[in-house]
């Protein structure tokens, strides 16, 4: 069973993410927070493996509240709960470390398969919200440079723009001609040389660096 904690300052938008989990067999609520400073404080009694985290928020944003949870609760995956008008927000909470993020009006089958996946320590990046966060003026740069990063190697990058794509270990595997394996190896590098902990991250940094334009 996988332990959801939800943090929103909107009662609405628990009360909907709550009805929605609580029709899956394999997810189970254990509290709702209304912002990060009361998330913080419950987070150690429910000890949730996933956190549905808002954005704006009173008191605690859900930002800092997110770098609050990746330097005391780093085994705790953060989803982040976002709407199509914060996506410079959306990058600052996945450089802070959230795992991945999710549309509050998504549908109960990518909200479901997004807590799964946060669970198993994978992201699923939906292509269609990162087309948006790629863009620059999401990101408030000039177009990006064909440049590619000095530290990364040619085969990091060719894995990096395919998980910007959205595409899955297994995915990336087939397309590249090597084993699922030598593709997390790669990921592993990937996040070390930029200084993150997961998928969501890496591809928040890379575009920011403007590594991940056609």
């Amino acid at each position: 069973m996988i332990r959801v904690m939800i943090t929103d300052d909107h009662l609405i938008v628990r009360e909907g993410l709550r009805l929605i989990l609580e029709t899956a067999d394999d997810i189970e609520v254990v509290g709702e927070a209304v912002d990060g400073a009361e998330c913080l404080e419950l987070v150690s009694k429910l000890n949730p493996q996933v956190i549905l985290m808002d954005l704006q928020m009173p008191r605690m944003d859900g930002i800092t509240a997110i770098g609050h949870l990746r330097n005391g609760f780093p085994e705790i995956a953060i989803v982040i709960l976002t709407t199509y008008n914060e996506d410079d927000l959306m990058i600052r909470g996945l450089q802070a470390g959230a795992r991945g993020y999710l549309l509050k009006d998504s549908s109960r089958e990518s909200l479901l398969d997004s807590i799964r996946a946060a669970a198993k320590g994978e992201t699923l990046l939906k292509p269609e919200i990162l087309a948006r966060v790629l863009a620059p003026q999401a990101r408030g740069k000039p177009e990006a440079t064909t440049q590619t990063d000095s530290t990364l190697t040619e085969r990091e990058l060719e894995v990096l723009q395919l998980a910007a794509k959205g595409e899955r270990n297994k995915e990336m595997a087939y397309k590249l001609g090597i084993t699922e394996r030598t593709v997390k190896a790669h990921l592993q590098s990937i996040y070390q040389k930029f200084g993150v902990d997961s998928r969501a991250a890496a591809v928040a940094v890379a575009a920011g660096k403007g590594l991940l334009a056609e």
